[in-house]
């Protein structure tokens, strides 16, 4: 149940939510564009600009390393200047870093306007959940729903439609694009912002204020076990999909599949996270625990692995397909953040800490993964560096799942 302050922090009901509603869509359907939209292109860059496989790689990490250092300083950054100023800046940061990008003929200058883009993307990772939370915290299962399916979108449409653009515009365009959803988003934000005539700032760093005294207990959220077993779950099922995001078309290639079908094995990857992104939040939000939702992706993942060791050639599109089930967990971490915090401090800090450690550790996913093959010249070690992963979630997802909040943990 939400305080009287917290109802004065949001705006009227119709025109207020309508609004911020259409600041959180947009802004959702930016996070992955400026990642998903260069991939394709990496090849036709790095001939015209001039850099080789291993700057293709730096750009393969920058994703999770810019979303991880700024998953840990937003908070930081919201309690100071409020979660709506953070949310435009983060959009900004986006739209001028994927437009600017476009512009240059240089590789620092690339991955520097690129990293910029990231980290706006970066902080809107974090910020979008306590929004959701202060504006929708009646509807935070349906609209959990709806920023994590725009994610999903802004993640899979980029990737189909940039080659076809670079062949008709040029690469520079199929890039430059993708801004215009990031400026659309910023001026929501601003009308936001105008409504509230900041009161977001005093609503998050007021004292006083008794739903946030657990926040401000003077325990460090690293001290949470929840905070631990959120980012635990979040973590790991980031790692298996960014490993198997990289790795899968090679596995199956190796197998005797063309690049084509390993490519379409790819898409069908990503597409099975539309069916999470709509049903796992709402789930999530009926279930006073929702671990065993936690060990059936798990189960998928076994299935998967199994399927792709033993038998790659063998329907392996089921073994695809019960693997898109297994990062169901995604959108459930994101709805967590919200269920199981009672104030938007709360939910800010929770996010930032889940995203910025589990990003951190889906870093070393691809990388790792791909040394072990290297080392071993199979794929049993590093599908069994997965179930170390798949194990890693399911310890996490126990303690994420039970029922409890962190303003009570960092209190206990």
């Amino acid at each position: 149940m939400t305080s009287g302050q917290e109802r004065d922090a949001r705006p009227g009901l119709i025109a207020g939510r309508v609004l911020v509603l259409l600041a959180i869509v947009l802004s959702a359907l930016t996070l992955r564009t400026a990642v998903t939209a260069i991939t394709p292109l990496l090849d036709v860059i790095g001939d015209e600009v001039g850099f080789g496989s291993a700057v293709a790689g730096v750009f393969g990490m920058m994703p999770t390393a810019m979303f991880a250092l700024f998953g840990l300083l937003t908070p930081m950054l919201a309690t100071r200047f409020g979660l709506e100023r953070i949310a435009l800046v983060a959009m900004v940061m986006a739209g001028v870093g994927m437009l600017t990008r476009a512009m240059v003929g240089d590789t620092a200058l690339l991955l520097v306007l690129s990293a910029v883009a990231l980290g706006g993307m970066g902080i809107g990772n974090v910020v979008i959940p306590p929004l959701v939370k202060r504006y929708f915290s009646d509807r935070v299962a349906l609209m959990s729903a709806v920023y994590i399916t725009c994610v999903q979108l802004g993640t899979a449409v980029p990737p189909l439609l940039a080659v076809p653009v670079a062949h008709a515009h040029g690469w520079r365009v199929s890039l430059a694009v993708w801004s215009v959803v990031a400026f659309a988003a910023v001026l929501p934000w601003i009308g936001v912002i105008v409504d509230r005539r900041g009161r977001d700032a005093r609503a998050i760093t007021t004292p006083q204020a008794p739903q946030h005294h657990s926040t401000h207990s003077g325990r460090p959220i690293w001290h949470s076990s929840l905070a631990w077993g959120m980012a635990a779950m979040f973590g790991m099922t980031s790692l298996i999909t960014y490993s198997l995001f990289t790795w899968l078309p090679k596995i199956l290639t190796e197998s005797g599949a063309s690049a084509e079908f390993g490519g379409a094995m790819v898409a069908m990857f990503s597409a099975v996270g539309f069916i999470a992104a709509l049903g796992a939040p709402t789930l999530c939000a009926r279930m006073v625990n929702p671990f065993p939702v936690v060990m059936a992706c798990a189960v998928c993942y076994l299935v998967g692995f199994a399927g792709l060791v033993f038998a790659p050639s063998t329907v392996p599109w089921l073994w695809v397909l019960a693997i898109g089930l297994g990062p169901s967990t995604f959108p459930m971490s994101l709805t967590l953040i919200n269920l199981r915090s009672r104030t938007g401090a709360g939910s800010s800090k929770l996010s930032g800490f889940t995203q910025g450690v589990g990003y951190t550790a889906a870093c070393l996913g691809p990388v790792l993964f791909g040394v072990l093959h290297e080392s071993t010249d199979g794929w049993g070690w590093p599908f069994a560096f997965l179930l170390v992963a798949v194990a890693v979630m399911l310890l996490g997802g126990r303690r994420a799942c039970r029922p409890s909040m962190i303003e009570d943990d960092l209190a206990a």
